[in-house]
């Protein structure tokens, strides 16, 4: 018997991959955002990578970026949950019909998970083995303007889609971080990615990430999503792509 898992928002940072059998190892920096209705955005990003002179990443750096929904479920008596990342949008393909991956989760003693499953290795171009260990950061509260003028510590979370003509972006902002993936066809160069976290030492959102010439709605999402109502619609030029709030929740 099986039992879909009561899961929260969560923000999930990769400490390492494996590939069996070789040793664990991390190339990259991958965080994941969730929302509570399960929404995502997952950026993988190379830590060698190095910016242009324009301080954005060449697309090389990007190991992979996939948004969509997942779900989980437990057998009952068991600790252990199968989750399942369905790619409404992926870095890797232009087409995401019915394309989606899955995995083991095992809780750890240290609170941490441990991911286990089969899939692709890019490397090699095969099925392989595989295991993820994957540890949750807290969800911070963030200053904010309130509309009345006062500063606000809140925390919130905020989820933007777009799907026009076959362009394809949604945009997670789960407390302290945002992330942004949009697809405007079917190249690599068609592809927008974008991170930000705040910065508590400065006092205003840091970018980490961007690559890619498309608009998101990175800035509504981080100085207004305490204001957003669902089925608000933002565009971020006159003219630009209709960007839609399909979800938003204290959290």
């Amino acid at each position: 018997m099986t039992e879909m898992c009561r899961i929260m928002a969560d923000i999930s940072v990769r400490n390492h991959i494996r590939w069996l059998p070789d040793e664990a190892s991390e190339p990259t920096s991958t965080i994941v955002l969730t929302s509570p209705e399960r929404r995502f955005v997952d950026l993988r990003v190379r830590v060698d990578a190095k910016p242009s002179y324009d301080g954005k990443l060449p697309l090389t750096a990007i190991d992979w970026a996939i948004a969509g929904t997942s779900t989980s479920e437990t057998t009952e008596g068991s600790d252990v949950s199968h989750a399942r990342w369905n790619h409404w949008i992926d870095s890797r393909t232009a087409n995401t019909e019915n394309l989606a991956d899955e995995g083991d989760n095992y809780p750890q003693p240290d609170g941490s998970i441990l991911e286990k499953g089969r899939m692709v290795n890019p490397a090699t171009g095969e099925p392989a083995d595989y295991e993820e260990l994957w540890v949750s950061e807290d969800i911070r509260s963030v200053p904010a303007l309130t509309s009345g003028g006062d500063i606000a510590d809140v925390s919130v979370c905020v989820v933007l889609e777009m799907d026009e003509d076959g362009r394809r972006g949604m945009v997670v902002r789960l407390g302290q971080y945002c992330q942004g993936f949009m697809r405007t066809g079917d190249g690599e160069a068609d592809i927008t990615i974008e991170r930000l976290k705040w910065d508590s030492a400065t006092g205003g959102w840091s970018k980490e990430v961007r690559t890619g010439d498309a608009e998101l709605p990175t800035d509504f999402a981080t100085h207004l999503a305490h204001e957003a109502v669902k089925g608000d619609v933002v565009r971020v030029s006159a003219g630009g792509d209709a960007w839609t709030v399909v979800e938003r929740a204290e959290v």
